[in-house]
């Protein structure tokens, strides 16, 4: 026990140590495909003996179909028994030899991560480990059952929360009939007609090599890396692509949405359609929303909602990139009283903005914010891992954070205005206002 504990605390450090160990800023990103599909991105990280991994799935909510809430409910139950082991023994196996595994599932993506220590004996268990865990998952009965019970709790929950209320209503109100709409918990109804014979098709068809991105960043080499990869991938079966999704139909009118709440803060979220991953507009709507409403304190938005009018607790806007066009979002939390006259202000700005764009101050503050806080994006091997996972998903280019500064660098006030008012209209928006009487 005294041996074990020891362990304990030394693979605690190391996992500090790991947190805060730099990334070289031009990392060599290394890339290729296995025998049967599986697309694998790699980054050597020799300064500590430890792994990251990652395989990402197009698994989403968006491939729900009708039954919303499959994809985070199938996810969820992989580890709860797989191969010979119970939960029980999947966790004690991970834990006995400081591996860390986490899995969810978001509406583009499904994901399965491990960090583990590259020491052979380690590493050999936890990658036994995680290997059963993805390519033999037995979805047994009483464990969806429970999944099934810890999913209604939680929709319960984010009933009470005004901002899960107001998040849920508004893609509901933007995608209407596109997958995007549905939420990944589900409903209370479809989440109580899941079958297991659903869960296990569902793993079936969408967790397969050729649906499927590995990334692996830590202290290992290339020979390694192919190894743990044909490893990885032997576990799948080869399956084929999830179809693309359907393109995201614009909105073609504003339209207000009131949601009754008892809360004494209303939530405010207006927007439509924005943009894909890999997009074209990408860095000038970017840039330009880092002026708008992503710049935290020096922001537009908050600068005049909540530091000239006193209006607002927090107000921010963004665009989320997705597979398909994904939100942009503005938001706002205020007192009930207050909600029509934030959401008319912000309205204004957002008007005003998209017709004179940034003015050259703001901009130049804007692109200096971005590039300075650049190294964080890529300062731990976790960071890095999101970044390669993110870029091998969507198909971004090997090159895309060493360009990232210059692509910032390359937006001006031009760029920005043209984009914002070629894929912004202040008059085809949705407003969703939660809080109040209604």
């Amino acid at each position: 026990m005294k041996q074990l504990g020891s362990m304990r605390i030394l693979i605690g450090i190391l996992l500090v140590l790991l947190l805060i160990a730099p990334v070289h800023a031009n990392p060599a990103i290394e890339h290729w495909e296995t025998d049967n599909g599986l697309k694998v991105y790699f980054m050597p990280a020799p300064a500590l003996p430890m792994l990251d991994l990652r395989v990402v799935f197009r698994a989403g909510s968006a491939r729900d179909g009708d039954a919303p809430g499959l994809a985070r409910l199938t996810n969820g139950l992989l580890n709860t028994g797989a191969g010979d082991w119970d939960a029980d023994t999947i966790a004690e196996r991970f834990e006995s030899v400081g591996a860390q595994f986490g899995s969810d599932a978001l509406r583009d993506m499904a994901h399965l991560s491990l960090r583990t220590l590259t020491e052979a004996d380690w590493l050999e268990t936890a990658l036994d480990t995680f290997t059963t865990v993805l390519g033999d998952p037995r979805f047994p009965e009483r464990d969806l059952e429970r999944g099934r019970r810890q999913t209604l709790v939680a929709l319960d929950a984010e009933a009470q929360r005004p901002g899960s209320v107001a998040q849920r209503t508004f893609f509901e109100a933007v995608f209407g009939d596109h997958p995007y709409a549905n939420v990944p918990l589900g409903t209370e109804a479809s989440v109580r007609a899941i079958t297991r014979e659903q869960v296990v098709g569902f793993h079936r068809e969408f967790y397969v090599a050729r649906n499927g991105v590995l990334v692996l960043v830590g202290g290992i080499d290339r020979a390694q890396a192919e190894a743990i990869a044909g490893r990885i991938s032997a576990a799948l079966p080869e399956g084929r692509a999830a179809a693309p999704l359907p393109e995201v139909p614009p909105l073609t009118e504003s339209r207000t949405i009131r949601v009754p709440f008892p809360s004494a803060q209303a939530h405010v979220l207006i927007g439509q359609p924005g943009m894909r991953r890999g997009d074209e507009d990408y860095f000038p709507l970017f840039v330009g929303n880092h002026v708008l409403g992503g710049g935290g304190f020096t922001s537009r938005l908050f600068e005049e909602v909540r530091g000239r009018r006193g209006l607002a607790y927090s107000v921010y806007s963004y665009f989320m990139p997705m597979e398909a066009d994904g939100p942009f979002i503005m938001g706002v939390q205020t007192q009930v009283a207050q909600a029509d006259e934030a959401r008319q202000v912000m309205q204004e700005i957002l008007a005003e903005y998209r017709e004179k764009g940034p003015s050259s101050t703001e901009l130049r503050a804007s692109r200096l914010n971005i590039t300075g806080g650049f190294p964080l994006r890529i300062a731990s091997n976790s960071s890095m891992m999101d970044n390669l996972a993110m870029m091998g998903f969507y198909g971004l280019p090997l090159d895309y954070l060493e360009r990232f500064n210059e692509r910032v660098e390359s937006v001006n006030e031009r760029t920005i205005r043209d984009a914002f008012q070629r894929r912004l209209d202040p008059e085809r928006m949705v407003t969703v206002i939660v809080g109040g009487e209604g």
